[in-house]
């Protein structure tokens, strides 16, 4: 839908050029192993409107050793199924528990057509890891009329 020379600007139009925001959080703990687990309440449904809209994603992992530490943990964004290419890393020193660390990834991804997405975090845990409450992710959607 868009605007042509000559054309009334309405209200639900001008609304569409704005940035909308949408933001998630963790809903409850995750304890290592796990391998490729959905973050529970880390997930947002939204609709766009046209296609190739832009998201632009910056998701929070709060990873935290609890004892002897496994290897490495990380935690990805998933956009309509398929996983998004950038991981947030995290290795704890040699076995030390109290190494907790927060760790954040951007992401910009084109939402190839108009309708329903869902974006979601995932993680991979190594034993004697934990990902705490304070994991999330916040998105700004920017579509052109």
């Amino acid at each position: 839908m868009p605007l042509l020379a000559g054309e009334r600007l309405t209200a639900a139009k001008l609304n569409r050029l704005q940035p909308t925001t949408y933001d998630a959080v963790a809903s409850s703990a995750l304890t290592g192993p796990q391998t490729n687990t959905d973050v529970p309440g880390a997930t947002i449904t939204l609709i766009t409107e046209t296609d190739n809209a832009i998201a632009t994603v910056d998701a929070t992992f709060d990873f935290d050793p609890t004892g002897a530490v496994g290897g490495l943990s990380s935690g990805r964004l998933w956009v309509d199924g398929v996983a998004v290419g950038l991981f947030a890393v995290f290795q704890a020193g040699p076995g030390v528990s109290g190494d907790r660390g927060t760790h954040s990834q951007s992401y910009r991804v084109s939402l190839g057509t108009a309708g329903s997405h869902t974006l979601k975090l995932a993680t991979t845990l190594a034993t004697g890891v934990n990902l705490n409450l304070y994991t999330g992710l916040v998105v700004t959607i920017y579509e052109v009329v």
